[in-house]
């Protein structure tokens, strides 16, 4: 028995012999299903990463704050680096399922954002993009990462973005909207994972939504029109385009991040951070064609 089984199996929730089998697919925590008594739950196990702005006291208050919104499964159990969820047995998307649900996927967004705020509690913990790009280049430039000789240029590249963005009003957002992320069990759509949860403009989650499920270019303004419930204007396009990059050049300097400092079991981060600058190029290459070069 490993010692995560035996942490699990030490917990004081559980009412029977239970059975615990590993979920595969994070890249910085691990999680287990757990079956105990007719119930089956989902144990996730993570520890706080500063190097990530991830602290598991923020993610433990969102997930609570979600489920009393209505938005994902109800937290039984906590302690430092562990928390117990009820499993839901349903659908986990791909991206071909966020493209096919794009108006359900908008309207869950909408309502996230503007209900989140009435649950969260404590100091309001802020998530902006650019922030998080420049101080990953000082984390990178510290540990002498292998894309050192690249920092200056992304930095470069963050400011030109964050330059186009439209104001919009602050919101609570996911920040983390990886196709897997969203759970349809055939009634209702679920949201997991809130180790990114704060405040925030609502333009990153719907960059993330769009970047990580492959929009075309039609499929990214009926989600903008979806959202704000009009068609975009032309700033709002031009910002979401930006923010897509944006988005893929924090997941892409997270993964190198990773390679310093993470070591979860199977992630491949040197991939990882391959396969997000080629989603940056392309991403980069759609937005100089519509808007010109970046300055």
């Amino acid at each position: 028995m490993t010692s995560n089984h035996q942490r699990i199996a030490a917990l004081p929730i559980w009412t029977g012999e239970i059975t615990i089998q590993p979920l595969k697919g994070g890249l910085s925590n691990e999680s287990y299903t757990v079956s105990d008594g007719g119930e089956t739950y989902v144990v996730r196990l993570g520890q706080d990463f500063p190097v990530h702005h991830v602290f598991r006291d923020r993610e433990q208050m969102a997930a609570r704050a979600a489920h009393e919104a209505g938005f994902a499964p109800e937290v039984i159990y906590t302690e430092p680096g562990l928390m117990v969820a009820r499993f839901i047995s349903g659908h986990t998307y791909g991206e071909t399922d966020v493209r096919a649900n794009l108006q359900r996927v908008a309207g869950l967004m909408r309502d996230f954002h503007r209900k989140m705020p009435l649950h969260v509690s404590g100091p309001g913990a802020i998530f902006w993009p650019f922030h998080v790009v420049r101080d990953y280049a000082l984390t990178l430039k510290a540990g002498a990462s292998r894309m050192t000789p690249h920092l200056n240029g992304y930095l470069d590249l963050a400011t030109a973005l964050e330059a186009v963005q439209e104001p919009l009003a602050i919101v609570f957002g996911h920040h983390d909207l990886l196709p897997a992320n969203f759970i349809d069990d055939g009634a209702k759509l679920w949201l997991i994972d809130f180790e990114y949860a704060a405040f925030s403009t609502p333009m990153f989650d719907l960059a993330g939504i769009a970047g990580n499920a492959l929009f075309s270019r039609d499929e990214d303004e009926a989600l903008l029109a979806a959202y704000f419930g009009a068609p975009p204007t032309p700033g709002l396009i031009r910002s979401h385009a930006a923010m897509k990059c944006a988005a893929l050049l924090r997941e892409a300097m997270w993964s190198m991040v990773s390679e310093l400092h993470l070591d979860a079991p199977g992630a491949d981060y040197v991939a990882y951070t391959g396969e997000n600058l080629e989603r940056l190029d392309k991403a980069l290459d759609d937005y100089q064609s519509r808007f010109g070069k970046i300055a």
